[in-house]
């Protein structure tokens, strides 16, 4: 992965899927649930709730992703995780 690769803008899907913009210009679908088995009590939440799942945004400097100060996600994780579109 390119070390200036950011994420410029995110947008939540439906069936916890979000669509990643990064600085360079290439759009990615990440699954969050892959997450699941991984993190369950960090991510179950977002399974629970879908109107946190769409309040993602983007973290200063284009770093990750969050939903609150407990759920986030970083952009190397969403970059080299994600299906390009």
């Amino acid at each position: 992965m390119a070390l200036s690769v950011r994420v410029q803008e995110v947008t939540a899907l439906d069936d916890l899927v979000l669509s990643v913009l990064f600085v360079n210009g290439v759009k990615k679908l990440y699954d969050v649930k892959q997450l699941f088995p991984k993190f369950p009590q960090m991510f179950t939440p977002l399974k629970d709730n879908p109107a946190l799942f769409k309040n993602v945004y983007v973290d200063c400097g284009g770093c990750g992703i969050s939903w609150n100060e407990d759920i986030d996600i970083s952009e190397c994780e969403l970059w080299e995780n994600g299906d390009e579109v």
